[in-house]
């Protein structure tokens, strides 16, 4: 199958160069970049006032758990899991886990991803969604033992059962990834064995990290070092891991990260709702870290618009730093682009002749987006999800003029209203 785009502007290549040109997709690839393209496709697309982009890459999520948006609120993290969130996971069942995750596959579609990582329950019922959905999605079971041996295994059985039903399906767009949860959640043995494990099956690893002042108290009485300490000593780190969070790390952790060629995921929505901290970005850029961006969940977010996500890491830099010039457009839209694909050593995250054709096609036609001084700069700071107007992940169109072409909206809709009355 091939699809021609015409008439756009381009958001060409690694450099953001903006040129106005013609894409020529055949198969799942980006075949031409130019004006003027002659060649007949199957598709063709006018995006006459629009803007052809990289679709955005969401490093850190929990997709299903928009059900529980705006259920537990305005509160700090532990209160925010413990009182409120575990509580209501303990009576996920598999429908109700995949009953979420169309719904947070249905959200993303709309706004621009087409690739996400993703930590949760029941991923197998989260990896037939992403399937149908047509989104390329990179699914980490979650693992939490708790120091506890037998549960140990369990979940490392569990992980190993949720990688052989991914691989099952056969889809390069469908990946496991392995996720132990944090490490104050995680016995050492844990995660010794899913380095293990990583290295003998050539997969990537997620885990949350330093993500609260409390985590830090907590780590540093248990083994007396930071979380990162702990990860470089026992021999985890690797460019194979993307951390979550990062924001309590200090000068020594960052040296750390940067000789191991971890990634590291922001999720400034988040970190910020929960009061989580923020974030020490700019040295970590200066170290080298290559740092992507994540929305979270849903229900510490409250949604997963990762053109929102954008803005907020923007803002949030510079007014933290006193300084206008932190987190620059150009910065913060690599980090939601070619820095996850870098993460997930995904050939994507650029418009380029030879990548994948992971694309969003953007509406500009609207006031706030008008003139067309400075696209970048339009994305990150005026641009929202609802200017989202075409997605294509592999070369295949799933969302056409606002249209979701791959999943039935209303029935989704209802499902998640349906499975939130079990769940009350």
């Amino acid at each position: 199958m091939s699809i021609l785009i015409k008439n756009g502007h381009v958001i060409y290549g690694e450099n953001l160069e903006i040129v106005k040109a013609d894409v020529l997709i055949e198969g799942n690839r980006i075949a031409k970049v130019a004006g003027g393209i002659k060649e007949a496709a199957d598709t063709v697309i006018d995006a006459r006032g629009r803007v052809i982009s990289p679709g955005f890459i969401n490093l850190h999520t929990h997709s299903p758990m928009g059900l529980f948006r705006g259920l537990a609120d305005d509160l700090p993290l532990m209160d925010w899991l413990e009182k409120y969130i575990w509580p209501r996971e303990a009576k996920l069942t598999r429908e109700l886990t995949k009953a979420g995750a169309y719904l947070g596959v249905l959200e993303m579609i709309r706004t621009g991803t087409t690739t996400f990582l993703d930590m949760y329950f029941h991923m197998d019922a989260v990896a037939e969604v992403v399937l149908e959905a047509g989104l390329r999605g990179y699914l980490s079971y979650g693992m939490i033992d708790l120091g506890d041996p037998d549960r140990t295994e369990k979940e490392l059985e569990g992980a190993v059962r949720t990688m052989e039903f991914i691989d099952g399906l056969r889809s390069d767009r469908v990946h496991f990834v392995f996720g132990p949860h944090a490490p104050y959640t995680c016995s050492i043995a844990l995660l010794e064995k899913v380095r293990e494990l990583a290295d003998e099956h050539n997969r990537l690893i997620t885990i949350h990290v330093s993500e609260t002042q409390s985590e830090i108290g907590r780590i540093l009485e248990r083994y007396g070092k930071s979380p990162v300490e702990l990860l470089d000593d026992i021999g985890f780190l690797g460019r194979d891991v993307i951390m979550a969070h990062g924001v309590w790390l200090d000068s020594r952790d960052i040296h750390i990260l940067a000789r191991h060629g971890v990634t590291v995921a922001h999720n400034p929505a988040s970190n910020m709702k929960l009061a989580s901290g923020v974030m020490p970005l700019e040295k970590l850029l200066k170290a080298g870290v290559n740092v992507a961006l994540g929305t979270d969940g849903s229900a510490s977010n409250n949604n997963l618009d990762m053109l929102e996500e954008m803005k907020l890491a923007a803002l949030l830099h510079k007014v933290y730093n006193f300084d206008p010039t932190v987190a620059d457009a150009g910065t913060v839209f690599r980090m939601a682009t070619l820095n996850g694909a870098r993460a997930l050593r995904l050939n994507a995250g650029v418009v380029k002749e030879g990548a994948l054709a992971d694309l969003v096609i953007i509406d500009f036609n609207s006031p706030h987006l008008r003139p067309m001084n400075n696209i970048v700069s339009h994305i990150v700071y005026s641009a929202n999800g609802s200017d989202v107007e075409t997605t294509i992940v592999d070369g295949k169109i799933l969302m056409l003029d606002r249209e979701v072409l791959t999943l039935d909206e209303e029935r989704i809709l209802e499902k998640a209203e349906k499975a939130i009355e079990k769940l009350a």
